[in-house]
């Protein structure tokens, strides 16, 4: 039977083909799923950073008063309704508070930083005065009281 078929010319011009042709290496790279990714943990970034401004919960008061634009994270003192004084999110003591204020304050420029106090709608005032005056007597003159914005308001 070989010898029948010696004389057929073979298809393609003599030349043999291959059964399993391999493609060469694919050099694209398929970024979709990359931006699914990416857009999926903006989406979680955007809901959560909200939630980690402060770690010290306090129901804030509400007030119609805008609000101060600050490009770095303040300095923050917090007064929950156990009448407990916070520096950040570290406890401190009353007599204590300046003195590490001054530390932390002297690190970021001086007492010329700004000082956010919150303080729970339900703390005494006489301790949330207290406090307003430890800064004043040390020497911090930008301060500003946190509160929540009035959502019934025009």
């Amino acid at each position: 039977m070989a010898a029948a078929n010696a004389g057929t010319p073979a298809i393609g011009g003599g030349k043999r083909r291959r059964r399993h042709h391999r493609r060469g290496v694919m050099a694209e790279i398929n970024v979709t799923p990359m931006v699914d990714v990416m857009l999926v943990l903006l989406i979680i970034f955007m809901v959560s950073a909200p939630l980690l401004t402060v770690g010290v919960p306090i129901d804030l008061p509400q007030s119609q008063a805008k609000s101060l634009e600050n490009d770095k994270e303040p300095l923050t003192v917090s007064v929950n309704d156990k009448s407990q004084v916070y520096l950040q999110n570290a406890e401190v003591s009353l007599a204590d508070l300046v003195p590490k204020l001054q530390a932390v304050a002297q690190a970021r420029g001086g007492t010329e930083a700004r000082v956010f106090v919150r303080g729970d709608k339900k703390v005494d005032y006489g301790t949330m005065m207290k406090v307003m005056g430890q800064l004043s007597g040390a020497g911090f003159h930008r301060v500003a009281l946190v509160t929540e914005f009035e959502q019934g308001s025009k």
